[in-house]
């Protein structure tokens, strides 16, 4: 078993920070170690003749800072074996003070306890500083981590660790992308420390122009008004469709329902794929939104009925996506595309209870077009070894089908027609399988290419003087072969 690891806190800087009980924890202990020396209170320390050492050596050793928490808690633990430690760290050991966090995951592994002597952390000095209370919501940031950290631009945020020039650049330039670069912040520096501590008013553009950025530097970013809105997020999307709905909200959206809204959900997923076929980027973004738009009026509807909401929507999706990716989230290892695939599909089975190869094929969904419908039955059924060896041999079933309808074609039995018919279109699908060709997408080429070139025999008739339904077959027909030429 190994000795107990006391840990405290320094406080923000000044000596009036500094709780009783940690001086007396000081004053009784021989061995202390400081996570860094670089702290105002350290020189009142040596004036009361407490003894300590420090891991600022491990920071220039080590490249990251992860690299130096983890050496600086290792070198704690193994100090443990020989006796008992007081680790003193700036500010509150629970607040951004990453090293009491692995301290802690390690204690129940290692066989250590850990004891907490409360103290006062930079937050409660830079509140007093600003005159500020935190009971409508703050938010607080490592710096260092905005490339995980989100800021709530409708909350007040405290970013800290705001070290230095290069630092505060890099900062600047990520909270830019929520913020006007003309809002005003407040820079901080050595919160509740008498002499030293220094307050200003900048735009978050300057915050790298500052001179005087260090170690005790925070920033405070008020929250935002509604008409400075850089970038909204999904719960200002939320509240909007909300308000659309509510009692003051607009006459249309309120008479919505699931039901009256399926053509628009259709209609916008197709706008998204054609905005996808044109390669135009800006009308993406927008019929992504309009897509978007689509799915969260559906989540309000089913939230105002009791049902779920999008939090329900947003966790169902995360979830589906981390069990059926054991080969990213788990264990379970693939190397290709194909295999993992393979893999999504056997989870998949796992997860909807499917018994049979067929209840893969009877699930996929009956209002999905046919021609994406019968592509997808092909694919699963290929899965398993029911296939055509070669794209030749999926030809040859055209030809089949082909002579089969032929047979048919002149009887007046219309639903043997249309089986055949069937039949011959589901062949065909089968060659857009093999040949890695969406069938839908052809086929909307297609009619595309018709149009423009049904277009053509129009304008070019008009110039003429002549009427389409003027016009004998052979006319449009030479016609259609002069806009085969043109490419249109």
């Amino acid at each position: 078993m190994l000795n107990t690891l006391t840990v405290i806190g320094l406080g923000p800087g000044s000596k009036e920070y500094l709780t009783i009980g940690a001086m007396e924890k000081m004053k009784k202990t021989k061995k202390i170690f400081l996570r860094t020396k670089k702290h105002p209170v350290v020189s009142y320390l040596k004036e009361q003749g407490i003894c300590f050492e420090s891991f600022d050596y491990v920071y220039e050793e080590k490249e990251s800072f992860d690299q130096v928490y983890e050496t600086i808690v290792d070198n704690l633990v193994s100090m443990l074996k020989d006796k008992e430690v007081v680790y003193a760290v700036p500010g509150s050991p629970f607040v951004a003070e990453r090293t009491i966090q692995l301290l802690i995951e390690k204690s129940g592994n290692e066989g250590f306890s850990l004891e907490f002597i409360s103290s006062v952390s930079f937050i409660e000095a830079m509140l007093h500083t600003l005159k500020k209370d935190p009971i409508k919501g703050l938010q607080i940031i490592d710096g260092l981590q905005l490339d995980q950290q989100v800021p709530d631009i409708k909350t007040d945020v405290i970013v800290t660790q705001v070290y230095n020039k290069f630092v505060a650049s890099e900062m600047k330039l990520r909270l830019m992308e929520y913020y006007p670069d003309e809002h005003t912040i407040v820079v901080v520096r050595g919160a509740g420390i008498p002499d030293e501590e220094k307050v200003e008013n900048i735009k978050l553009y300057e915050l790298d122009h500052v001179e005087w950025l260090d170690y005790l530097t925070s920033i405070y970013i008020p929250r935002i008004d509604d008409n400075t809105v850089k970038f909204y997020n999904m719960n200002d999307l939320m509240e909007i469709m909300k308000k659309l709905r509510g009692k003051d909200g607009c006459p249309w959206d309120i008479k919505q329902t699931h039901k009256s809204l399926r053509p628009y959900l259709i209609e916008e997923a197709y706008e998204v794929l054609e905005a996808i076929d044109n390669e135009d980027m800006d009308l993406f973004e927008e019929e992504l939104g309009d897509l978007l738009l689509q799915i969260v009026f559906h989540a309000v509807i089913a939230s105002e009925n009791g049902q779920f909401d999008m939090r329900d929507v947003i966790t169902g999706i995360c979830k589906k996506l981390i069990y059926r990716h054991p080969h990213v989230f788990k264990e379970e290892k693939v190397d290709s595309a194909s295999k993992a695939v393979m893999s999504w599909e056997k989870m998949k089975r796992k997860e909807k209870k499917e018994d049979t190869y067929t209840d893969g094929l009877r699930r996929i969904p009956k209002h999905l077009p046919a021609l994406m419908k019968s592509y997808k039955v092909q694919g699963k059924a290929a899965d398993v070894g029911f296939d055509w060896d070669c794209v030749e041999d999926a030809i040859e079933k055209i030809k089949e089908e082909l002579d089969e309808l032929l047979e048919v074609y002149n009887t007046k039995d219309q639903d043997k027609i249309t089986e055949e018919l069937g039949d011959l279109i589901f062949a065909v699908v089968n060659v857009a399988r093999f040949l890695n060709v969406e069938p839908e997408i052809a086929l909307n080429k297609t009619v595309d290419k018709f149009i423009n070139r049904f277009e053509f025999i129009e304008k070019t008739a008009n110039k003429n003087g002549k009427k389409l339904e003027k016009m004998s077959l052979e006319e449009m027909d030479a016609l259609w072969n002069m806009a085969k030429i043109h490419k249109n």
